[in-house]
Formats: structure tokens, C-alpha cells, sequence
């Protein structure tokens, strides 16, 4: 029997010592180490984050080779793939390769296809080679290793739907099943980025947590993804205007919702410094919930200061109790959702 690690994967941190795999600017990828409560993982795909995906593809001009090479460089140095800009990872799909002996208890044999719900931020990963980059959707097609520790959650693959919608809709899990705990009957909610991956899967939830009496307006940038969310009733209303504009954002979402402030905002944009369009439209003791990776919390704590704003602010945490029942059970329930998502994630 190989080892015992500690099970939040403590043991893999070369630098700096004391820490967690996530907060590690180094940790240890050798997959020929044999620790019993690890699982090692045959990597698939990786499904970066949106926002160190959009920040990768700027820094490389949108060349793919040049995106590839960034991520074997990042994954080289760090042992994991922790965008250094950003701070965020992503996730997995992969098939189980070992299965350690601590962990024979699990519901898991080898061969088993299953997509990591914790952070490429903190995952230990060996990437072999890269064989495909779908810069549309954010997804790297790789021959590779990972590490689950002991204290990882994962999910099996359905088998009602494919690898890649899986992929796409698990990604994104935690928005969805926070918005459906966080939206009540008759609530009004506003969206921000609700023509994206998170975005839309939020309106669908709001759109059926707020009920008739209440009111979703989303928000995006593009007249297709507005004509989009309202002919399959995802929103009640749609604006058209940039995250990074808050004063154009509140004029626009209080017209929407007939002059009222909101009671629950979602930030689902890949994009710095939409803090206080999220905030800025809420009513005082409201929610406010940033799910995206880019959002700044010192500009949003500082900001909701300066403006006089008593809200409740929630960091997005991509894991929510049955998030992942929750998200499929979407995906399943709204044919109009799947045909989306295997039309523009896929």
C-alpha cells in the first residue's frame, strides 16, 4: 500500500510550505507517486475558466498556438493549471486510471469517466501533449494526468447526454444552484452576462425559483443572445449594455423593472470591473452575487461603501450542495437549454 496523503492534498505543496494546493504558487504533478487516498485521472478535456481563458486569448491575440504554448508553460512551472493573472483554474473530464487503496469505499472503478468539480487552480496536473484548442468555448483537448485528493468532489458522466455537454453545463454548476437557494417567489432579479454559459443557466433557474410575480431582466452585450434568452423565455426582459458601464447599467435595469431596485443581481461576466454594475441596482438588505472569477472584492466591498449600499455580497463558490443534480436536471427539463448548449458549447 502506497502512502497516506494528507487529504486536502497539503502533501503535493513544494512552495510556499504551510499552505493549500490552491493557495500554492508550486505543487508537486509527479503522477508516478503512489499515495492511497489520491485518485489519478487519464485527462480528457480541460474546461479553463472563463475568465483566465478570455485573459489568455488576449495575451496571445487569439493564436491558438501561441494560447497552447501559455498553458504548458503555466501548467510547467505551477504543476497545475492556476492562470497567474487571474487566479483561476477550471475543470476536468477524465477516465480513472488508479483508484487508491483508502478510497476502495467509493462508488468509482477504473475505466470510470467522471468530471472534477473542484479547481484546476488546485489540481495536480502533467500535461503530455495539448491536441486541440476550441478557443470558442474555452475547452483544451489533452493527453495528460491529473490528481484528485481525498477531500475532492467529483461527478460520473451521464449517460443521457454527452461528454462535452457534461462538460459544459458541470462547469458551471455552482451558478445555477446558488441562484436557485438565493431567488424566492416574486423576487425581482437582475443578470448580468445572462447570455453566457452561467448566465443563461441562471435566468432559466430564477425565471422558475421567481415564479409569475416575479421579474428577470438580463443583461448582455449582443442583439443575438437578447433575441435568444427572450424567445425561449429565459427573462422577462432583456437590456442591451456593458458590465463595465454601471451607470448605464442601473438606468436601464430600474427601466426594466419599473423603477424598482432589484432584489437579487448575478455577475456571471468574464470581464474585470463590473463590480458596481452588479451592486449599484440593488435594493438595500438585497443580494448581491458575484459568480465570475473576474470580480475584484476589494473594489466591490470598498465600492458598495462609497455608494451607500447595505447588500448582502456572496463570493461565487462553483460548489453548491446538490449543484450538480440541480444543473443536469436544468439541462434535461429545457430542450431549448440543450439545444443552446450543444449548438454553441460543443
Amino acid at each position: 500500500m502506497g502512502q497516506k496523503g494528507d487529504k486536502y492534498g497539503a502533501h503535493r505543496v513544494i512552495e510556499p510550505a504551510g499552505v493549500l494546493t490552491q493557495a500554492a504558487w508550486k505543487i508537486d504533478s509527479d503522477m508516478s507517486k503512489n499515495y492511497s487516498n489520491e485518485i489519478l485521472v487519464d485527462v480528457i478535456s480541460l474546461n479553463i475558466d472563463s475568465s483566465s481563458f478570455t485573459q489568455i486569448k488576449s495575451e496571445a491575440g487569439g493564436d491558438k498556438e501561441k494560447i497552447g504554448a501559455k498553458i504548458l508553460e503555466i501548467v510547467s512551472e505551477r504543476g497545475k493549471m492556476q492562470n497567474p493573472v487571474t487566479g483561476s483554474g477550471g475543470m476536468l473530464i477524465g477516465k480513472i486510471a488508479c483508484l487508491g487503496e483508502d478510497l476502495s469505499d467509493r462508488d468509482l472503478k477504473v475505466g470510470d469517466k467522471i468530471a472534477t468539480l473542484v479547481s484546476l487552480s488546485l489540481t495536480p496536473l502533467k500535461i503530455d501533449e495539448i491536441t486541440a484548442i476550441h478557443s470558442d468555448i474555452d475547452r483544451v483537448d489533452i493527453k495528460g494526468q491529473a490528481i484528485l485528493f481525498e477531500s475532492g468532489i467529483y461527478a460520473k458522466l451521464p449517460d443521457d447526454m454527452s461528454e462535452a455537454l457534461a462538460l459544459a453545463a458541470l462547469d458551471v454548476a455552482g451558478a445555477p444552484a446558488q441562484t436557485s437557494r438565493l431567488v424566492k417567489e416574486g423576487d425581482s432579479v437582475l443578470v448580468l452576462g445572462a447570455g453566457g454559459k452561467s448566465g443563461i443557466l441562471c435566468c432559466y433557474e430564477a425565471m422558475k425559483k421567481a415564479g409569475p410575480k416575479g421579474n428577470v431582466v438580463g443583461m448582455c452585450r449582443s442583439q443575438e443572445d437578447r433575441k435568444k434568452l427572450l424567445e425561449n423565455n429565459f427573462c422577462h426582459e432583456v437590456i442591451l449594455s456593458d458590465a463595465r458601464k454601471p451607470l448605464d447599467v442601473l438606468e436601464k435595469a430600474l427601466k426594466a423593472n419599473s423603477g424598482k431596485e432589484f432584489d437579487v443581481s448575478i455577475s456571471c461576466v468574464n470581464i474585470p470591473s463590473a463590480e458596481m454594475a452588479c451592486i449599484l441596482p440593488v435594493r438595500d438588505d438585497g443580494v448581491v452575487y458575484f459568480f465570475s472569477m473576474a470580480t475584484d472584492f476589494a473594489k466591490a466591498a470598498l465600492g458598495a461603501e462609497g455608494v451607500g449600499k447595505d447588500v448582502q455580497m456572496i463570493v461565487g463558490n462553483g460548489y453548491t450542495k446538490n449543484h450538480v443534480d440541480i444543473t443536469l436536471a436544468a439541462i434535461r427539463e429545457s430542450q431549448a437549454l440543450r439545444d443552446i448548449f450543444n449548438a454553441k458549447y460543443i
